[in-house]
């Protein structure tokens, strides 16, 4: 496939199997949606061919563009099941005729035939539960019961894109293509599509910029590098070694070559022109032009950004007390609390429409609040990107030269590189803002804000629009940062790595949870599950929370930072392992002695038999968990 005299992948060949969970990745331009296309039949090829099985449906999601009307949400998704109610009006006409039918008439068996084969085929199409599944789907992807009975029209491009992948899942194509489908998901939608996609019963291909999302819903991965499509066995971070691994061969192998390059060049040189070494200098000679040269693929260049520390606030950066918010009859938030300390690096949670916008906009002092008080902390510096930051750029300023305006001690290649990596590479530095997309204008206005960042930074989605590079480039710059921040985001890997606390907003109400994404699901699911569990059958929450993650429906990678969590109460465990059992042998000691009591000798062996069935199930725990570990570094 080629655009002009730009080749993008030559010589692919690739077989898609059905049940195949396959994420494409690659740099930015080197053909992904493209290849989706191709498969999809939208684009026509260059050269070669693709054959298709016959009959095979397949369901493409592009990245936006898809609109619907004339319809309600409900109405839309229940569309895919066209067949079902079809049968179903004609189940009841064929009813309906048998009510009146002679029954001793050839035409009453005629009508009985079509009525089984109907009722068959309804049944087999599952007909019965197609409201039940629409319901599923639309409330998982985080549509609320009031919007159902919403004309589509009414709906944003965001949630248009929902109403199109909620249609494509519930219509279960044998080849389901995904371009970016968690660009409109907020986290809860996130969680439910890999939920649903992990007992998807057929095959299907996902482009995304989520690593986490790709670690846990894919298991082959096709690279497209260097004009070639490199195929993987494996999730996301499973990719990332063996591409390493590749590299690294292949710059051995380089190097090799050049080495028996050099040799042959040498031995040429010194002897071509000595009769006696004539055939040797041939042979090389030949050598030399029958070898295949090993290239080393240009490879993009790794930025390390560092951002310029700011001046330290004080400990309290910003204070809530007894905040309330509201718009007319729409109450946000009624009389919650929220302490903001130096160095906190807070991430926002909850559904679309909870709130989170709304409190970084009062943390950052520009909403006024319905009641309550906020207390901004002493030397405190704000810096607030919002969802549409690029609405307060010059739009007629040049990239490059507006970006050299705000840092003019940085070199040119130390810009020109910050904005490759917010994919802005070659010409397009120099553009005006005014030709850019919204998303491209944000990704511009994020690296503009955090060249020179004050103490206190307020990022409403500032993941959105950025690829995996751009990620890899932000994270370790926001890691490095010694001021406070307060973030909206919805990749799970970016929230992992960058909070030490969670705040879920929702209900009007604002709860605080120490750590990353993955404590705050395992302190939500251990308050459930402590509450329905009766007294005495308590599991600790680390276990629970790795059996979850690997249960056998998929293989799915667990998060790095659960992985080390786990070795750490593996090796808890056999502390405690060895600590019961040394009390259990005190106890049978004290038991084989005949000095004791009665009464001693009876309470000696309650203690023990209590002590053997703790061992027991710390033992059960230890094997378990030590399973789950050792197939994570399998």
């Amino acid at each position: 496939m080629r655009y002009g005299a730009r080749v993008l992948f030559d010589g692919l060949d690739w077989l898609v199997s059905p049940g195949d969970r396959v994420g494409i990745v690659g740099g930015n331009g080197t053909g992904k949606s493209t290849l989706l296309k191709i498969l999809h039949g939208s684009e026509p090829l260059d050269a070669g061919s693709i054959e298709r099985q016959k009959s095979i449906r397949i369901g493409y999601l592009p990245q936006e563009g898809l609109a619907f009307s004339g319809r309600t949400v409900f109405e839309e998704c229940a569309s895919v099941f066209q067949e079902a109610k079809a049968l179903e009006r004609e189940l009841d006409e064929l009813a309906e005729r048998m009510a009146v039918v002679d029954t001793s008439g050839p035409d009453f068996q005629a009508v009985l035939d079509r009525y089984e084969w109907c009722s068959s085929r309804f049944q087999a199409l599952d007909g019965y539960t197609t409201e039940a599944r629409v319901g599923t789907v639309l409330g998982g992807l985080a549509f609320p019961r009031k919007d159902w009975n919403r004309p589509c029209d009414e709906f944003s491009g965001g949630w248009q894109m929902r109403i199109a992948l909620a249609k494509l899942l519930l219509e279960k194509p044998n080849l389901l293509l995904l371009d970016e489908p968690t660009n409109h998901l907020d986290l809860e939608a996130r969680n439910w599509l890999e939920s649903y996609l992990e007992s998807y019963p057929h095959a299907y291909i996902v482009i995304s910029h989520d690593r986490f999302f790709l670690d846990a819903t894919v298991r082959k991965v096709v690279h497209l590098w260097n004009r070639k499509a490199h195929l993987y066995t494996g999730n996301y971070s499973k990719f990332e070694k063996l591409r390493d691994e590749r590299l690294e061969q292949i710059r051995a192998a380089y190097r090799n070559q050049r080495d028996r390059i050099e040799q042959l060049e040498a031995f040429i040189s010194r002897f071509r022109y000595k009769a006696s070494k004539a055939k040797q200098v041939q042979s090389r000679i030949k050598e030399l032009e029958k070898m295949e040269r090993v290239e080393i693929p240009s490879e993009e260049k790794t930025i390390h950004f560092r951002f310029p520390q700011p001046p330290p606030s004080g400990r309290v950066v910003v204070e809530l007390r007894d905040v309330a918010k509201s718009y007319g009859d729409n109450q946000v938030f009624e009389r919650v609390s929220l302490r903001v300390e130096r160095g906190d690096r807070i991430a926002l949670v909850g559904a679309n429409g909870a709130g989170k916008s709304t409190l970084i906009r009062i943390l950052a002092g520009i909403e006024p609040l319905t009641a309550g008080m906020r207390k901004e902390g002493y030397r405190v510096g704000i810096d607030y990107f919002a969802q549409d930051q690029y609405r307060a750029l010059n739009p007629d300023a040049v990239l490059f030269e507006d970006l050299l305006g705000q840092a003019p001690l940085m070199g040119e290649s130390q810009l020109r590189g910050l904005l490759g990596c917010f994919l802005f590479s070659g010409d397009d530095a120099f553009k005006r803002i005014r030709v850019l997309s919204g998303g491209e204008r944000n990704r511009y206005a994020l690296a503009r804000l955090l060249l020179q960042p004050s103490n206190f930074l307020l990022l409403d989605e500032p993941t959105n629009h950025l690829d995996l590079r751009a990620k890899e480039v932000l994270l370790p710059a926001l890691l490095d940062f010694d001021g406070t921040m307060v973030f909206v985001s919805h990749d799970r890997y970016f929230i992992d790595r960058l909070a030490n606390k969670v705040v879920h907003v929702g209900d009007g109400d604002l709860e605080v949870f120490p750590g990353g994404y993955e404590e705050f699901l395992w302190s939500r699911e251990r308050r459930a599950a402590d509450a329905e569990r009766p007294a005495g059958k308590a599991v600790s929450g680390e276990l629970r929370a790795a059996l979850r993650a690997a249960e056998p429906s998929m293989p799915r990678r667990m998060n790095p930072l659960k992985v080390e969590q786990l070795r750490g109460r593996v090796g808890a465990i056999e502390e405690e392992i060895e600590s019961i059992e040394e009390d259990c042998r005190v106890l049978q000691l004290e038991l084989a002695s005949s000095s004791r009591s009665h009464a001693r000798r009876r309470k000696v062996l309650q203690e023990l038999e209590a002590g053997q069935r703790e061992l027991q199930r710390r033992e059960d725990e230890w094997a378990q968990l030590s399973e789950i570990l050792a197939a994570e570094v399998s």
